[in-house]
């Protein structure tokens, strides 16, 4: 997470009068989140604090995100560019981004087409402790492991016969019925959909044979 000796010396704050851009992505999506400007001493208090700080131009200080509505940018990583005058910043958000209230600055349809399933997972979390009988996903929740994971037995055979009898509108609604089951039986078991990207990745990456083929 921590800029290097090296990388910290290598920025350019001379080409922006002090400042450099400062882009802020989801290190689950993908999504581009915001756009921000650090001085030497936002940056700093950025990797102190782990919480994403800029120099705000209008009020000439700096200005932590979050600070009077609560959503605020925790940080994962930061990045510097080739050119050693922008910053990468992975950061998850605790709430939309934006203060118009939509999830990013630059509009819903910016996000990565998959960038909704790390949505639906924050859904997911939020409505485990509402009241079962308004919710359907507190409703499985509360009904335990077993039957959760019924569920994604059931939903994964109607996945297979859609597949062989059905629409492609049937599939992908099927489908659609899958991945959200799956997503709660993992969160039951404190685990998250990006530990099954990882996990397929690893897997990927162990199976690079020797002369370099890809067998996954």
């Amino acid at each position: 997470m921590t800029l290097s000796t090296q990388e910290l010396a290598r920025i350019d704050w001379d080409k922006g009068a002090g400042l450099v851009p400062a882009i802020v992505q989801d290190p689950d999506t993908g999504a581009v989140l915001m756009l921000g400007y650090m001085n030497r001493e936002a940056l700093q208090r950025t990797l102190d604090t782990e919480r994403v700080t800029f120099y705000s131009r209008s009020k000439g200080r700096l200005w932590q995100k979050g600070e009077s509505s609560g959503n605020e940018l925790a940080l994962r990583d930061v990045r510097l560019d080739c050119d050693g005058d922008t910053l990468l910043l992975q950061a998850a958000p605790a709430g939309p981004v934006c203060h118009t209230g939509m999830a990013t600055c630059f509009g819903e349809g910016s996000a990565a087409p998959l960038s909704f399933l790390s949505e639906l997972e924050r859904i997911i979390a939020q409505r485990l402790t509402a009241a079962a009988e308004s919710s359907y996903t507190a409703r499985l929740y509360q009904s335990g492991i077993r039957r959760i994971a019924q569920k994604v037995g059931e939903e994964g055979l109607e996945v297979a016969l859609a597949a062989c009898t059905d629409s492609d509108e049937a599939l992908l609604g099927e489908s659609a019925d899958l991945i959200y089951h799956l997503l709660v039986l993992l969160r039951s078991r404190g685990l998250s959909l990006p530990q099954v990207a990882q996990a397929l990745r690893a897997r990927h990456e162990s199976t690079i044979s020797t002369a370099g083929s890809r067998k996954l």
